[in-house]
């Protein structure tokens, strides 16, 4: 479900002539037991509402005063969001024979009397606004409108602007559909909010209200933001200049490439887009490459990330979360994973957050060769990224719900071969001349149509190779150091550059050596810790034959210490 939630003008969309009929009571009611929550967001004062709507019980909450006051209407509860008009002001308007009404923020007036209004605040130097709506005019203070007085309401009680649906009819309505995710205006609404809607139901006011609610209820797809770039992530673009993109909500999406290939490169577009857009995220982090991104905590740096805390921190709506695996035991982070899917799934069921799940290095979280009961999984995926080497080896259930998959590196054509085939969908078609460094596929199989070659978006900001991860973290088996010594006898795995030290300080001079003159350290550091300085340095020590076992080995010790001296 992508919208949890309805924000609703009243005048001229819920009501007509200034009270709900009982037809649009029913609807509203019907749409509640599909567990979504009804806002109502008004110019109206809560005391003025209060006598022409005896059915407020219908809305979880009640903005007032176009965005001046919260009220709930079950606990009749009611907390202003801005000061009191200035008692200067109000008499001032008086004394000019304004006939004015004062709530807990707003002085609401009609036209033709803005003039006055206008001349009394430049006269005064007040910092207020004045907004119209359909003759009325109302005074609030500055930057304070719908839109702000429904965030206010969506972030008590967890919910999103962009899992909210907004419907209005007047000129007071723009910010209120512009900042919910989808906005549609209805049939009688003023012919600027009808051009900048989502969406225009042609019936008038309470009907066109029954008609969304309708189409909530039946297929909200139908109700999806237009394609106007607003709900967009770019990825990159074709050689046409034609941009490569995905929806914010969009089904479960597959990138994947071999290692250094330009995965992080795709990830981190797409990450720093929701960021910038405010779409809730969760990473999934096995190596510690996503800490220091901009507006995101990362729990389990130190010890063993705890589930309640991921949820918990889930729970404020802008906060965004990175989960550190480094200190979960290898073989225990599928099982952590299922059990913090099912949490977030839970949160996702009730708030419609987090909008995105990213899972990286997903053959290792989620792996196919797991011998458990099967994940339990959702009718519909929407918004899980995987980020994967092997698409074959990620768990086929998940795999199976995949609309769009991306391969990077110069094997993408046999990348999206290997997901073909863990998707049971269809092999891709052939792509012309092998990728240049920057390019990758991307290919939806639904649309039936071959892998489309575009070249990459940069992110604004590199990942960071991160010193704890590789110092003292937990290296899966595939990137592991393994002293194993001439004839084989040993096999001692070593998950990261702390260990690796202590493990070199007790092996037998022929097993040290045996290694070094293979050189089996520098090739390990380029290729699996990825410190192209460091295996440089390395195979000087290598290649240095007047060095004796415990000289190669102080050495080798001062240059990793130098680079890695502690937790980052």
């Amino acid at each position: 479900m992508r919208f949890h939630v309805l924000a609703s003008d009243y005048d001229g969309t819920l009501a007509e002539q200034g009270r709900v009929s009982a037809a649009t009571v029913s609807c509203l009611e019907a749409l509640r037991r599909t567990g979504r929550r009804v806002i109502l967001v008004t110019g109206r004062q809560i005391e003025d509402l209060t006598s022409v709507c005896p059915r407020l019980d219908l809305f979880d909450w009640v903005v007032g005063e176009n965005g001046g006051v919260l009220y709930q209407p079950l606990r009749k509860a009611m907390r202003t969001l801005g000061e009191s008009p200035p008692e200067g002001f109000v008499r001032a308007l008086r004394g000019r024979r304004v006939p004015i009404s004062v709530g807990q923020v707003v002085v609401a007036t009609h036209e033709p009397y803005q003039d006055v209004v206008l001349d009394v605040i430049r006269e005064m130097g007040l910092e207020l606004q004045v907004i119209f709506n359909k003759g009325a005019v109302m005074v609030l203070p500055t930057g304070m409108n719908k839109a702000s007085g429904l965030a206010a309401a969506l972030a008590s009680s967890g919910y999103s602007l962009h899992n909210t649906l907004g419907v209005g009819d007047g000129e007071n309505d723009h910010a209120l559909l512009s900042a919910c995710e989808a906005g549609v205006a209805v049939g009688n609404a003023v012919e600027t909010l009808k051009t900048r809607a989502d969406h225009v139901a042609h019936a008038p006011a309470a009907e066109g209200v029954r008609v969304v609610v309708r189409a909530l209820m039946e297929d909200e797809k139908r109700l999806y933001p237009r394609a106007d770039g607003r709900n967009l992530l770019h990825v990159g673009a074709t050689a046409q200049h034609e941009p490569v993109t995905l929806d914010a909500f969009s089904e479960p999406v597959l990138i994947a490439g071999h290692s250094g290939s330009g995965k992080s490169t795709v990830a981190l577009t797409l990450i720093e887009q929701l960021a910038d857009r405010n779409y809730q995220y969760c990473i999934l982090d096995p190596e510690g490459d996503y800490r220091g991104l901009p507006g995101a905590i990362v729990l389990g740096e130190g010890h063993p990330p705890d589930v309640r805390e991921v949820v918990e921190s889930l729970a404020s709506t802008h906060q965004n979360v990175v989960v550190n695996l480094l200190e979960v035991p290898f073989d225990d982070r599928p099982a952590f994973f299922e059990s913090l899917f099912t949490r977030v799934q839970e949160l996702r069921a009730r708030h419609g957050r987090p909008h995105w799940i990213v899972v990286d290095e997903a053959h290792h979280v989620l792996p196919e060769s797991r011998l458990q009961t099967e994940l339990t999984l959702p009718l519909r995926m929407e918004s899980l990224m995987l980020i994967t080497v092997h698409p074959a080896h990620v768990r086929r259930s998940l795999m199976k719900h995949v609309r769009t998959a991306v391969a990077v590196g110069a094997q993408a054509r046999d990348t999206l071969m290997d997901f073909a085939i863990a998707a049971g969908v269809s092999k891709p078609g052939r792509t012309g001349g092998e990728l240049m460094a920057g390019e990758a596929l991307i290919w939806r199989p639904d649309d039936g149509l071959k892998p489309q070659r575009f070249r990459l978006r940069t992110p604004r900001t590199e990942r960071r190779r991160h010193i704890r991860k590789y110092a003292f973290g937990q290296l899966g088996p595939d990137k592991s150091f393994y002293f194993r010594g001439p004839d084989k006898r040993l096999n001692l795995r070593v998950q990261n550059l702390q260990l690796f030290l202590q493990v070199a300080e007790g092996v037998d001079d022929l097993t040290w050596l045996h290694h070094l003159e293979r050189h089996d350290y520098s090739r390990w550091l380029r290729e699996c810790i990825k410190d192209e300085a460091l295996a440089e340095e390395l195979e000087q020590v290598e290649h240095d034959l007047r060095l004796d076992p415990v000289g190669s080995r102080a050495r080798v010790r001062a240059a990793i210490e130098t680079r890695y001296t502690g937790p980052a």
